[in-house]
This record gives structure tokens, C-alpha cells and sequence, in this order.
């Protein structure tokens, strides 16, 4: 009964794209862009800290729920159904261990091998793609790089399908590989175009009234220092004596004219008395 019911849901798969651009939800709810990691000597990266099996590559992200493979632009979905004959081979080629919620019947598999699709999906998936699980290893191609732009966009500021192709489109370059990558980016992009445009969601950019106050608080920013001039020096005050009046002046040196007047005549007298003296002596002899 249960591949008959496998068998169905493949038949149904193989007469739509191999991604089916139907968006779907699959019960992860991721409230911020995930930490990824990649698996050494494979282009693919896996999310060891959520409880899914989440993967990304080709520039994709894939989810592996019970028997179905899942893949989107965005890290949250919206989710598409591929066709499972048509699941990327290195996809395939993961080894067990990194299904960080394996289903039941992956516990019997080997850790280090890929889970046993054949086994799992049938003769008929088994034909389809014979030699999945043989490559060189040495030949893998490089992995695309991660969309960490979209790690501003989380919560409330994660985009509806229209904007996160235009989004997509300004900020991711890459172009996938892969047949099923490369096919379902074209079918985002048209269902994008088709859909009623919506207002894209602002980049991390504060609104015209949140900006003022930002200035306002680089106007208080303190301003650089100025060099320090050195002081101009001050030119010295002489203090000077008060000048005095002529009639004062002439009284305080009136005394001193006073002495030498009396002491001129005191030489005088001196000097008559010595000719004096002279004269007599002159006489005498």
C-alpha cells in the first residue's frame, strides 16, 4: 500500500515542472535567518541548529520532510514540492548524519552513506536515475554563495513572494545550475510579475521622523578641541610718584637754597681773612 501511494504521488509529480511552484507550508517557522554550515567535499550547506533537515543549495534552500523534498527562494518559504526524480544529485549524496531530523527508516543506514532512495521510492525511480551515488569527489563544484542580505529580513519585515523577488533580484546574482534550480527561479520571478505589485519592504533605514533626533544628538556631540594660544603678556605698569606743585617744589628746595647762600659767605669771610693775613705778612718782612 505504501508505494502504491508513492507510486501515485510520483505520477501525479511527473506531469508538473519539476518544481512544483505551489507555496505550501511544511510546519517551519523560522523567526530569523538560520546559521549554515557546510558539509566537507560537498556544495551544500546544512542548518545544524534547526530541528529540520534543511539544507541550501544551487543557490536554493531545501527541506526533506518524511518522503518529500521541498525547496524555496527565501529561507522561510514559501515552499514548492519537487518531483522526486528530479531532487538535485548532490542533494541525493548528503550522507546521513546531517539530517538533523532523520525520518524513522533512516536509522538502519549508515551514517557516513546516502540514505537508500532506491529502496525507499522503487524500481522505477531506481532506473530513472542509476548511478546517483556515483561521482568524484574531487570534481564537486564550488557552493553558491549564501543570501545573507536576507538576514535583515525576519519577523514582521519578512516579504511576501512579490517583494523577495525584486529583493532577489537587487541583491543576488547568482545564476543556479542545476535544471530543477534554474526552473524554479524563473517560475518565482514570472508568478512575481503576474501577482499584484505590493510596497517593498524598506531596507534598514530609519524614517524621516526618527532621523531628526539623530541629528539633533550630533549637534550635542562635543566639538574637537581647539588649540590652546598661549597669553599675550600684559605690559607693566610703572607706578609713578605724584608731581608737585611749582610753589611747593620751590618751597621744599627754599631751605636748601637757604644753606648755600650762608655757606658761600662763610667761604668768603674765610678767603678775605686769609688775603688779609697774607697782606701782613707781606709787610713784615
Amino acid at each position: 500500500m505504501r508505494h502504491a501511494l508513492i507510486a501515485l504521488l510520483m505520477l501525479l509529480c511527473s506531469v508538473t515542472p519539476a518544481a512544483a511552484r505551489v507555496d505550501i507550508s511544511i510546519g517551519i517557522n523560522l523567526p530569523f535567518y538560520p546559521q549554515l554550515q557546510r558539509i566537507p567535499s560537498y556544495p551544500v550547506y546544512y542548518a545544524p541548529t534547526v530541528a529540520a533537515n534543511y539544507f541550501f543549495y544551487d543557490g536554493l534552500y531545501w527541506v526533506f520532510d518524511g518522503d518529500n523534498w521541498y525547496v524555496s527562494t527565501w529561507y522561510n518559504g514559501p515552499w514548492s514540492l519537487v518531483d522526486p526524480f528530479d531532487v538535485p544529485l548532490f542533494l541525493l549524496r548528503v550522507p546521513v548524519r546531517y539530517y538533523r531530523h532523520a525520518p524513522p527508516y533512516f536509522l538502519s543506514w549508515r551514517a557516513n552513506d546516502a540514505p537508500r532512495w532506491g529502496e525507499r521510492w522503487g524500481r522505477s525511480w531506481e532506473e530513472r536515475r542509476s548511478g546517483w551515488d556515483q561521482w568524484n569527489r574531487s570534481s564537486a563544484p564550488p557552493p553558491a554563495p549564501l543570501p545573507t542580505y536576507q538576514r535583515q529580513y525576519s519577523g514582521n519585515r519578512y516579504p511576501q513572494p512579490s517583494q523577495q523577488v525584486v529583493i532577489q533580484t537587487q541583491n543576488y546574482r547568482y545564476q543556479p545550475r542545476d535544471t530543477v534550480a534554474r526552473q524554479h527561479f524563473e517560475q518565482a520571478r514570472s508568478q512575481a510579475q503576474s501577482a499584484p505589485q505590493q510596497p517593498a519592504v524598506q531596507q534598514s533605514q530609519p524614517a524621516p521622523q526618527q532621523r531628526q533626533p539623530v541629528r539633533q544628538q550630533e549637534a550635542r556631540q562635543p566639538q574637537p578641541a581647539q588649540p590652546q594660544q598661549a597669553p599675550t603678556p600684559q605690559p607693566q605698569r610703572v607706578e609713578r610718584q605724584p608731581q608737585q606743585a611749582p610753589a611747593a617744589r620751590e618751597r621744599a628746595q627754599a631751605p636748601e637754597k637757604g644753606r648755600g647762600r650762608e655757606e658761600n659767605k662763610g667761604q668768603g669771610r674765610e678767603r678775605e681773612k686769609d688775603n688779609k693775613d697774607n697782606k701782613e705778612k707781606g709787610e713784615n718782612r
